[in-house]
């Protein structure tokens, strides 16, 4: 893996799961990371404590990134900790709403798309000013995005939208050197995922997989990486599937 000594990094979601595993990736590679968070601040001091033991730089910023206001509240102290030049994005933080399209609400619906793509869109509006040649942005998506997985559809509807928005970024940013991904976990065993945790869950999710295991935040967050170094300095408007083989 290429070294990412002297880089800055904002991970958002960062206090679990595939965020936690993400920021520390990253930081064993060398990188000064911004650990963003939600609700979980115990968590959030614990990885920045465990970054830092590394030898690696970390701070942690709170913001409610369902606001209106959120992203630019996390991009502007951001600003003020990182200073003029931030080279890796990575929109982790996501939620996640267990109901049908019978269930649904229109509250919960809009709370989705507000924070699953409405920031992270205005994140990196807001962080753009700071990015330079050779920054990069990467999305996290789902499986759901292109196979149905229960009756999810709003949820899936999001991430379908964040791969759009990766286009759309790669071909607007890609003059200036800045390259935009996603990557697409399949289902992974994190705080999000209490259903794989079930013996039946656990089951029907190495039913749908060539491989037979479950995922772990380490195997999507290596990915993370690999697209955020130098050695992926020729892969932009993509998507990549980190998945075990799921829906082949």
């Amino acid at each position: 893996m290429a070294e990412l000594s002297g880089k800055t990094v904002v991970v958002t979601g960062a206090s679990r799961g595939i965020g936690r595993a993400t920021a520390l990736s990253l930081a064993q590679e060398g990188a000064q990371v911004i650990v963003h968070y939600g609700r979980h601040a115990r968590e959030a001091d614990q990885v920045v404590a465990e970054i830092r033991s590394l030898g690696s730089r970390a701070e942690k910023i709170s913001a409610d990134l369902s606001a209106p206001d959120g992203p630019h509240r996390l991009a502007k102290r951001a600003k003020e900790i990182i200073g003029g030049r931030l080279d890796i994005l990575v929109a982790n933080a996501g939620i996640f709403v267990p109901a049908s399209i019978e269930d649904l609400t229109i509250e919960e619906f809009d709370r989705l798309f507000a924070v699953n793509v409405r920031a992270p869109l205005f994140l990196v509006q807001q962080l753009r000013s700071i990015m330079c040649t050779d920054s990069n942005v990467i999305f996290i998506s789902s499986l759901a995005a292109r196979s149905p997985i229960g009756g999810h559809a709003a949820y899936a509807a999001t991430k379908g939208a964040l791969e759009t928005i990766v286009k759309y970024l790669a071909s607007a940013f890609g003059p200036h050197d800045i390259r935009v991904n996603a990557v697409a976990p399949g289902i992974v065993e994190t705080e999000m995922s209490s259903f794989v945790r079930t013996h039946e869950g656990r089951e029907r999710t190495l039913a749908m997989q060539s491989m037979k295991r479950v995922g772990r935040p380490e195997d999507v967050a290596r990915v993370v990486t690999f697209l955020a170094s130098n050695e992926a300095r020729w892969i932009t408007g993509e998507v990549v599937q980190a998945d075990g083989g799921s829906r082949l």
